[in-house]
C-alpha cells in the first residue's frame, strides 16, 4: 500500500524536476546530458538555495527530459493548435512553456500514464510557479491536446481508465 504514494510523489518530483530542467536549458543553452546529469546529481532530492527539492522517480525523469527534447518538433505544433489563437507557444513565458511541453510529451507519447492523471499533475506543477491565472491555462491547453491526441480514452468514464 505504501508503494503506490511513493511511486505516484517520486513520478510527480520527476514531473516538477524535468519542467526546472527544460526551463534550465531553453536559458542557459545546456544540452539534454548537461542538464541530465546536473539534476540527477544537485537538485533532485536536494535542497538548493534553501528550496528542498522533492525525491524524483531517475528512470521517469530522464525519459520525459529526454523524450520532450527529442520530440519538440511534433510537440510544438500541437500545442500551437491547442492555444488561442494569437498567442503561439514561442509567445508563452519560459516556465510555462516548460510545463506545457512535457505535459504534451507525455499525453502524446508516454500512453501508459492515463491522460487525465497527466493534466492533473501538470496542474499541480504550474501550482508551484504560479498563484494567478496560468494552472487554467495548463488545464485548458493540456485538456485540448488530450482531446486531440486521446480521444477515445477521454471519451470513457474517468474510473474506467488503464
Amino acid at each position: 500500500m505504501s508503494k503506490v504514494p511513493q511511486t505516484k510523489s517520486e513520478r510527480s518530483g520527476a514531473r516538477l524536476a524535468v519542467v526546472q530542467a527544460l526551463y534550465e536549458m531553453e536559458i542557459s543553452g545546456k544540452g539534454t546530458l548537461e542538464a541530465l546529469a546536473e539534476f540527477e546529481a544537485f537538485w533532485i532530492g536536494s535542497e538548493v538555495e534553501g528550496i528542498t527539492h522533492p525525491p524524483a522517480d531517475a528512470t521517469f525523469f530522464r525519459d520525459l527530459l529526454r523524450g520532450t527534447v527529442d520530440q519538440q518538433r511534433a510537440i510544438d505544433p500541437v500545442l500551437d493548435k491547442a492555444l488561442v489563437k494569437g498567442w503561439p507557444l514561442k509567445r508563452i513565458e519560459a516556465v510555462l512553456r516548460a510545463i506545457l511541453r512535457a505535459g504534451a510529451y507525455e499525453l502524446m507519447f508516454r500512453r501508459d500514464v492515463p491522460a487525465r492523471s497527466a493534466i492533473s499533475e501538470y496542474v499541480d506543477v504550474a501550482h508551484s510557479f504560479y498563484e494567478g491565472d496560468e494552472p487554467g491555462l495548463v488545464n485548458g491547453v493540456l485538456d485540448r491536446v488530450a482531446r486531440d491526441v486521446r480521444a477515445e480514452e477521454l471519451a470513457m468514464p474517468a474510473g474506467r481508465q488503464g
